[in-house]
């Protein structure tokens, strides 16, 4: 199938050209904008309490005041408030009224905080637009305005809430995008101008990978309006590096391959042709792992992953296409010249360095498998401090944006859960009114509960079936001590609801209570699943039994690895309370899918390095001489591209950034080139049971053949020679 794909391609390139320039136009044309959502609340389904709570709040309560924007006043020399000062706030509270702004609803007066130094101004906004971006502009206009009606008193004025965190995130998104984009750019080309020396080989891969970004974007962006999924601003930063990072890999398995056919010898076009034959079934298991990888997130109870899931899995899909039509196309087209100036491309070099990693690990396999498996173990024992914190807005910024800054200060100045109160809603089951003189009694036992500071009974809708209980935690709302306290909140409010009536408790840590819940389904659900998955494909491609086992065992050290050295770093060494609560699920499908790519490469070139005749040592160590160039060039980039993500400055994206490149480090570096080779050599033909794929062309040699389309058998002399090895067909 790959070599009728790649003689269509080959023969046809400029119409193959056209058609990926046509289709680019007309999607990118056609497809609809891709709008953000912030909202913590619209990432889980209505069958949590915290939904239902919310749910119930809009048909109870329709004009309930909930901030969604909190302007905080404070003198400029840190001083208590002035009579004078109080006047200035109340006056500027009254004139961002009066001013009309789009999505503002109702702007009254705050509680001083307790020392006199603080006041509020609480914006309410059309609940629901929340963490849309009309009101992100609401945000950016509400700010403006209060800084020019503080000028000219002593007052300071920051503006914070939900609205005002979504314009911090919106900005903070543009500016890591950028920064991830030029980082991403830059190490691709200077690390192809290494390998290559060829100028145009390092600027031909961004060019076409941005022409499959285009077409990816708006497929993207078609599929969330068809299916109605939540869009999140932090995808496009990794969508970034997923399509330049895995498009480059798939660049140098295709390059590499056909710089070999043209070294053996081979006509252009045939060496092209027979690059996408042989490189083509790798590429596609590749890209199948990590499509099925990122197709599990669908199973998650979130819907930032259900959308991140199909996102990044439209990205790989496009990525695999344009790997096996679009590149082999320009590339035949240009033919060798696409080597310019460099002539290395005609001569195979000693390959010295990996050729020595080669005959260690085939001289001993067992210390080989010990010492990296020891490696990886030693990493994991980090997984058992790992803690969860469900902050995405602060997460998804630096602590420096305004909006941050505000969150803290009310944290410091009023009690910490004042700025995200808890909700509990009392209601009549039977429609009946409820009874009042049951009220205080509750607030009561809702107040007596470990972790409130207070409890009060706020208000009752018109028809008297429902009662809002405003419950004040000691903690701030994302912390450990919320949810665990937020938890005796319900516990308490479902035990002691009067008879006849139902509690539902509502609020930011009751959400993130659920997230939590949905996170550890998701944990049972979807890394089970994509493991199998995955599983799966590797059956298929080595027709074994026993290699998948070991591998995924393998690809499971390097996640456990990865997680606790993330741990270790920004837990223990940088003092974060916890990293980001989806970020083992994210780094799981990456590390896991993206890390088996490698594997999938070094156990192909090892099973067809039997299949020549070699024994199992012999075979793992010529596939690391072979495979180890393309492997350590693929890795290298790759974990360099994730790894811009530290630049973004936010929370999210550089703990995700450094712990998928430190994932796919290992994936490669330690994985794919010492522990999958050894442990293939130390089990011998057993890895390959029931098919025997590596005795198959050991036995058809004798007729004379070799690897399927692969040009006569060589002989073990022909392929010790230095020079030759890696420019056989294989």
């Amino acid at each position: 199938m790959f070599r009728r794909i790649g003689s269509a391609v080959v023969r046809h390139p400029v119409w193959t050209i056209v058609a990926w320039l046509i289709a680019a136009v007309a999607i990118v044309a056609t497809a609809p904008s891709l709008p953000s959502n912030s909202d913590e609340s619209s990432f889980l389904p209505k069958s949590y309490e915290s939904i239902k709570a919310a749910d119930l709040q809009e048909r109870a309560f329709p004009s309930a005041f909930t901030p969604s924007a909190i302007a905080l006043y404070q003198r400029t020399d840190g001083g208590k408030l002035t009579a004078a000062d109080q006047k200035d706030v109340a006056r500027i509270t009254s004139e961002l009224g009066k001013k009309h702004i789009d999505q503002v609803q109702k702007v009254v007066p705050g509680q001083p905080s307790k020392d006199g130094r603080y006041a509020m101004t609480l914006v309410q906004m059309d609940s629901k637009n929340a963490g849309q971006p009309k009101q992100a502009d609401a945000a950016k206009a509400l700010r403006e305005e209060a800084k020019k009606l503080a000028r000219g008193t002593s007052l300071d004025v920051k503006l914070g809430g939900s609205a005002a965190q979504a314009l911090d995130q919106q900005d903070s998104s543009k500016r890591g995008q950028a920064l991830i984009g030029i980082g991403t750019f830059a190490i691709i080309l200077v690390t192809l101008l290494i390998i290559f020396r060829a100028p145009i080989l390092a600027v031909l891969p961004l060019l076409l990978i941005g022409l499959v970004s285009a077409v990816a974007n708006g497929l993207i962006a078609y599929a969330t309006k068809l299916f109605n999924l939540q869009a999140n601003s932090s995808i496009s930063s990794i969508l970034i590096v997923v399509l330049f990072g895995v498009g480059t890999d798939y660049f140098l398995f295709l390059i590499f391959r056909y710089r070999e056919s043209l070294r053996a010898g081979d006509d252009p076009k045939q060496a092209m042709i027979n690059a996408v034959d042989r490189v083509g079934e790798a590429i596609a298991s590749a890209a199948g792992a990590v499509i099925i990888a990122f197709l599990a997130l669908v199973l998650s109870t979130l819907g930032f992953l259900k959308q991140m899931g199909p996102a990044l899995a439209i990205a790989v899909g496009a990525t695999l296409i344009a790997g096996l039509t679009l590149i082999p196309a320009v590339v035949s087209l240009i033919g060798p010249k696409v080597f310019w100036p460099s002539k290395s491309w005609q001569k195979e070099p000693e390959n010295a360095r990996f050729a020595a990693l080669g005959r260690g690990v085939q001289r001993r396999p067992a210390l080989t498998a010990v010492v990296s498996g020891l490696i990886l173990l030693v990493l994991s024992l980090g997984t058992f401090g790992y803690k969860a914190t469900f902050d995405l807005a602060s997460g998804s910024m630096p602590k420096t944006k305004e909006s941050m800054v505000v969150q803290d200060e009310i944290q410091k100045a009023y009690s910490a859960g004042a700025a995200a109160p808890t909700d509990v809603y009392l209601s009549s089951v039977d429609g009946k009114p409820l009874d009042k003189s049951a009220f205080d009694a509750y607030a009561r036992k809702l107040g007596a509960v470990d972790g409130v500071a207070s409890a009060r009974m706020a208000q009752l809708n018109k028809d008297g079936t429902t009662a809002d209980f405003t419950v004040t935690l000691k903690y701030e709302a994302s912390t450990d001590k919320a949810l665990d306290a937020v938890g005796r909140v319900r516990d308490v409010a479902h035990s002691s609801a009067p008879a006849g009536t139902e509690a539902l408790v509502g609020g930011m840590s009751s959400i993130f209570k659920d997230i939590n819940a949905a996170v550890n389904h998701d944990y049972k659900t979807v890394f089970p699943v994509a493991a199998v998955l995955i599983m799966v494909i590797l059956g298929l491609l080595l027709r074994s039994v026993v290699a998948p086992w070991y591998l995924m065992a393998s690809v499971g050290l390097g996640f456990g690895a990865t997680l606790g050295a993330t741990v270790w770093i920004f837990q223990d060494g940088q003092g974060h309370s916890g990293l980001m609560f989806m970020l083992p699920v994210i780094m799981y499908l990456f590390v896991v899918a993206i890390g088996t790519d490698y594997n999938i490469l070094m156990i192909a070139r090892l099973r067809e390095e039997a299949r020549e005749g070699r024994d199992p040592r012999e075979a793992a160590g010529m596939a690391l001489r072979h495979a180890g160039p393309t492997v350590a060039a693929a890795g290298f980039i790759l974990a360099a591209t994730f790894a811009t993500m530290m630049l973004a400055g936010n929370a999210l994206l550089t703990e995700m950034g450094f712990a998928v490149s430190f994932g796919i480090a290992v994936a490669a570096f330690v994985m794919a080139m010492f522990f999958t080779p050894s442990l293939t050599a130390l089990i011998g033909h057993a890895a390959w049971w029931p098919g025997h794929g590596d005795r198959a062309k050991a036995q058809a040699a004798g007729a004379g053949t070799g690897i399927a389309g692969s040009g006569p058998h060589r002989s073990d002399a022909d392929r010790d020679d230095a020079h030759d090895p890696a420019g056989r067909r294989g």
